[in-house]
């Protein structure tokens, strides 16, 4: 597995975690462009929808060659559907491999047995795991899931379902479903997921900051570790981790560049409407935990720049910050 290569010259693993709505063409090339990113798993699409041939959920498995190397997650609960829809994304965009969503916690997704709900029915998951391995032949499959539904030591039965069934990467999140983002994700349980395993491990859940990833390996011991909120409106993040620094060794004014390129990206890839969408990140860049520094009338920038409707009122703005 092209994965393993990082892993054998003594090296953890970086990876973007799949998060709806953020994980998105423009954010990732705007993380790998700053760098120390090994893996970008793209967020969850539908099986459903891909087998239905939905436009706009096959434009979200489309990616630039610079995001590589890329996985893209799938959701579902059927295991011929998920197995369909698995082979329409590598023949349309041809990404370095397949993750399946057995992780989410939110109702919406849950309430159809799909996401965390999986791993209610181990001999389901394992279905799925198996005719997806076989539908996509030499690709890489790996799964991400949580300690459990309820339970919290659900994941030490049920990893090795996963392993038989052929999944070769797997990411656990140090939650149950029950718990959803809640209470303190528990390291200790994914150190001792990482002792059940054998594929490598990635941990996930309460990095939030670049210098929580060398302490997160430490108690884990996982062959790395996935991000997820502690990326949004800190792209950042694994370039410091890999450095050992911390957000507020990246100045204001290099912060408002990158803003502009992440902007122009994602103008590029959604068009005129896209003003709209980018306001979510506009938040997350201003909050005060990813600036990393004590900012004077941070809220105020904030509100101001959530609201803006042109990529001109967004430059006037953020020159105010200098």
């Amino acid at each position: 597995m092209w994965f393993q290569n990082i892993l054998d010259n003594n090296q953890k693993i970086l990876a973007l975690a799949p998060m709806a709505d953020m994980t998105d063409s423009p954010f990732c090339q705007t993380v790998k462009h700053i760098g120390g990113c090994d893996i970008v798993f793209r967020e969850m699409v539908s099986s459903e929808a891909l087998v239905r041939d939905n436009d706009k959920t096959l434009y979200m498995t489309d990616f630039d060659t610079a995001e590589r190397p890329i996985i893209q997650q799938i959701f579902g609960a059927d295991p011929l559907t998920m197995a369909q829809a698995a082979v329409i994304v590598m023949e349309r965009s041809h990404p370095d491999g397949i993750d399946i969503n057995m992780g989410c916690p939110v109702h919406k997704i849950t309430s159809n047995f799909n996401g965390c709900s999986l791993m209610r029915d181990a001999d389901k998951a394992g279905e799925i795991v198996k005719e997806m391995k076989q539908a996509i032949g030499d690709t890489p499959l790996s799964v991400k899931i949580r300690l459990g539904w309820n339970d919290p030591d659900t994941f030490k039965t049920f990893i090795p379902v996963l392993e038989e069934a052929g999944a070769q990467l797997i990411t656990v999140h140090g939650r149950t479903r029950a718990q959803g983002y809640s209470g303190v994700a528990d390291w200790n349980r994914i150190a001792e997921a990482k002792h059940i395993a054998t594929v490598p491990l990635l941990a996930n859940g309460d990095v939030f900051t670049p210098e929580l990833v060398s302490k997160a390996l430490e108690v884990t011991g996982a062959d790395g570790v996935m991000i997820g909120r502690g990326s949004l409106g800190n792209p950042w993040f694994f370039s410091l981790a890999k450095a050992g620094e911390g957000n507020e060794s990246v100045s204001i004014e290099k912060r408002v560049q990158m803003i502009l390129y992440h902007l122009d990206l994602h103008l590029a890839h959604y068009g005129e409407k896209g003003i709209v969408t980018f306001r979510k990140h506009l938040g997350w860049y201003m909050k005060s935990q990813s600036l990393g520094q004590n900012i004077p009338g941070i809220k105020q920038f904030r509100g101001q720049l959530v609201q803006a409707s042109s990529r001109q009122e967004v430059v006037d703005i953020l020159n105010t910050l200098h």
